[in-house]
């Protein structure tokens, strides 16, 4: 998949997994954008496998928490 495509994907499925956080929470939507590069990284790219990977980043405490 092409650099542009994929970042239109990233986009609008971060977009979507975070439709119910506030905009000022940065700090949550960074961890699901993060999240989401390294599914893609790990050719994890299909729509269903980016969008699973951005909740598990919702509801998963990062690793630092645990």
């Amino acid at each position: 998949m092409p650099d542009a495509e994929m970042a239109a994907l990233l986009r609008a499925v971060l977009d979507e997994v975070c439709a119910e956080i506030p905009p000022w929470d940065t700090t949550t939507r960074e961890r699901v954008a993060a999240r989401l590069r390294a599914a893609a990284r790990e050719d994890r790219c299909s729509l269903e496998d980016l969008k699973r990977a951005g909740r598990d980043a919702l509801t998963r405490a990062p690793t630092m928490w645990r």
